[in-house]
């Protein structure tokens, strides 16, 4: 959001708008670089241009991504950062491919007549931000650093300085109309200008009436950061500055280092009892919910406190909770902080926060995917115990929604109850967050926090675990196209079945082995060979059935019937493979699974087709488009008007053709593009 107090801007605002002028004028993208410090304004910068002037230049809407919450182990996710993109652009959720050069593909495609703004905070290196120009307009792209590349692919360079004395003065007495100048001025010089440190150390004083700007002064030169334990925090900071560390650049650091000391040492001290706490969190955000579950009490009043004193944003969520996070540099200097506290402190925090997400996690999963197979016991708290002013989430959408907005949070969650090793914490994350990679499509991080479920299981010697992990890492790995790496984890499955007893694990194993042999059979140039990928299919979706039957589990039964049949199709098997749909019909009818029945009568429409029964392939195409747009299954539906369009075609009937090409127009015009695949008749 753009602050109403905002000065001597002016040069390098008038030179953003310049530039975006220069760079729309040509036919191709452009893109601004903006550098700075951390916390000198580089943000808010671009916040005030974009209100003030930018946004006209950009009729058709703005993009923006904090690639801090996309980057893990020094690299950016960019298939997640354009999935977010191609959703803000109104493509449905069903029609985002899995793969970056896909997404990348389709993010073009969809944005190419559009005029946009794509802002991106915390670029680090020139191929995150190129991967994100939009085809048309401009990407203004915020950092801590000259990338002399970008440059050279015609970045225009504004730098932003901290606040010289004269600017500096004259925000001071903006916030502090009464102020003298030289104090004014002497205030400054101890913050070395830095936009942040200024407004941390005024808003602190905003809230002593019966102090003045004198006192600020006095304890910034004297060095006073409180009594007690903060003695010991300072000296952690001078040794981790000494090292290369500090929240900021040279002076300018400890500048902001010296304030932040000074206000967090003057909040009550439940407030800087939540600060404390907020260094210690794994991940970005934090809510109240979060925060009273790791310890903290009186949260509301204290994140009002840190809210007014600049420490603390408010930040936007697609969820219910309010979410809050401290500045990049503000986060630094909490986590510095944290370093001082006693280890067993630290990890009993650490723990809590673990658990919360465990359980909130697995009741995320429930709401998400129902009642699947899954290894874990139920949470041991019941929902509403997880949130302050009720459940954290009611329903599906609302769950699949907590999920994506705190999946920084929960990766990284993780990562450090696999640094404490509390192997169990990590497994049953991975298993619930299936719900969230493989609705949102977030299939890096399904591979990444696979791998550490993998380990965790082979700790606690629980081949049942494994064997879920290296399924969920096979799958995302097909998903994007990988099938040598699927296939590598399923083998490693396939060797433990021998040691567990439930029948599923089988089922999941072998359904995932079949899936790779249909799409390694798409990919076979001879007929002779594609039907024998297709046998091997068959095979193993008839032992996935027979895993099933054995529970026994409806679902399962439809399922695996449901893929039987795409074998037979596959090998041309087509009087049988209508056998089969008939007995899968009936059961998902049987069992109340209609979301099944679309599928079921698209690949009974592409039966009917192979064996020469093109009416009764329509009557089934129009069956299984009226059951899908009954059920919202917007890529079903493309999908079934696609083969209905072709069907049509071919039976020569010009009306119900041209209908289905209207009608898959509007959808697609409503959806996005096309989805990722497609049946053909």
């Amino acid at each position: 959001m753009p602050s109403r107090v905002f000065v001597d801007r002016t040069k390098e605002r008038a030179d953003l708008l310049d530039a975006a002028l220069s760079l729309t004028a040509e036919p191709e993208p452009g893109v601004v670089l903006v550098v700075g410090v951390g916390g000198v304004g580089k943000t808010q910068l671009v916040a005030q241009a974009v209100r003030r002037e930018l946004h006209q230049l950009f009729p058709d809407g703005q993009l923006h991504v904090d690639l801090a919450d996309h980057r893990r182990d020094g690299a950016v996710d960019l298939a997640a950062v354009l999935g977010e993109f191609l959703r803000a652009l109104k493509v449905h959720k069903d029609y985002v491919p899995a793969g970056l050069a896909e997404r990348t593909a389709l993010f073009r495609s969809v944005a190419a007549g559009l005029r946009l703004l794509v802002k991106v905070d915390d670029v680090q290196h020139a191929p995150e931000a190129r991967a994100l120009v939009p085809p048309r307009g401009l990407l203004v792209a915020t950092g801590r650093r000259v990338l002399p590349s970008l440059l050279m692919d015609g970045a225009v360079l504004i730098d932003v300085a901290p606040l010289d004395e004269t600017a500096g003065t004259q925000l001071v007495r903006r916030w502090h109309a009464d102020a003298d100048e030289g104090t004014a001025a002497d205030v400054v010089r101890l913050c070395a200008g830095h936009p942040l440190a200024l407004r941390a150390a005024l808003e602190w004083l905003a809230a002593r009436p019966q102090l003045t700007l004198d006192d600020v002064v006095r304890d910034l030169t004297a060095g006073r950061y409180g009594t007690g334990d903060d003695n010991g925090v300072r000296e952690v900071m001078a040794v981790a500055m000494g090292a290369g560390g500090g929240t900021g650049e040279g002076g300018v650091g400890e500048a902001v280092d010296a304030v932040l000391d000074s206000v967090v040492a003057g909040v009550a001290g439940h407030t800087r009892h939540l600060y404390d706490l907020l260094g210690v969190l794994p991940g970005t955000t934090a809510t109240a919910d979060l925060l009273t579950a790791a310890g903290a009490t009186r949260v509301d009043e204290g994140l009002g406190e840190l809210l007014s004193c600049r420490l603390a944003v408010l930040v936007e969520s697609s969820d219910r909770p309010h979410r809050y996070r401290l500045h990049d540099v503000v986060r630094a200097h909490a986590r510095l902080r944290a370093r001082a506290l006693p280890e067993e402190r630290r990890r009993a925090v650490l723990r809590l926060v673990v658990d919360f997400y465990a359980d909130a996690a697995a009741h995320g999963d429930a709401l998400v995917l129902g009642d699947r197979f899954r290894i874990q016991p139920p949470p041991g708290r019941p929902l509403s115990g997880l949130g302050v002013r009720g459940p954290l989430f009611t329903g599906r959408a609302e769950a699949l929604e907590w999920l994506d907005a705190e999946r920084v949070n929960l990766r990284s969650a993780i990562r450090v109850a696999a640094d404490e090793r509390w192997y169990e914490a990590v497994w049953r994350l991975c298993e619930s967050l299936w719900a969230l990679y493989h609705s949102r499509k977030h299939l890096a991080d399904c591979v990444e926090s696979g791998f550490l479920g993998i380990e965790a299981a082979q700790h606690e010697a629980r081949p049942d675990v494994e064997i879920r992990m290296r399924n969920q890492v096979a799958r995302a790995a097909y998903e994007l196209g990988d099938l040598d790496r699927a296939e590598s984890q399923l083998d490693a499955a396939v060797d433990l079945l021998g040691l567990v007893g439930d029948p599923r694990l089988t089922g999941v194993v072998q359904e995932s082995r079949g899936l790779i042999a249909l799409a390694r059979g798409r990919s076979e140039e001879s007929p002779g060979a594609a039907h024998r990928r297709a046998e091997e299919a068959r095979q193993l979706f008839e032992h996935a059935l027979a895993a099933n039957r054995a529970v026994p589990d409806p679902h399962g039964i439809v399922v695996q019937s449901y893929n039987v049949a795409q074998a037979l199709v596959a090998g041309e098997r087509w009087a049988d493979a209508l056998d089969v749909l008939d007995e899968a019909a009936e059961t998902a009818r049987a069992t109340g699974d209609e979301p099944m029945l679309p599928r079921i009568d698209l690949v009974r429409a592409r039966a009917f087709a192979g064996a020469g029964s093109l009416d009764r392939a329509v009557a089934a195409a129009g069956a299984a488009a009226d059951a899908a747009a009954g059920l919202k299954q917007f890529a079903k539906l493309d999908q079934a008007l696609e083969l209905l369009t072709a069907l049509a075609d071919r039976v020569e009937d010009r009306p119900l053709q041209a209908a289905c090409e209207e009608k898959l127009s509007a959808l697609r015009r409503t959806m996005g593009l096309r989805p990722p695949a497609a049946p053909t008749a």
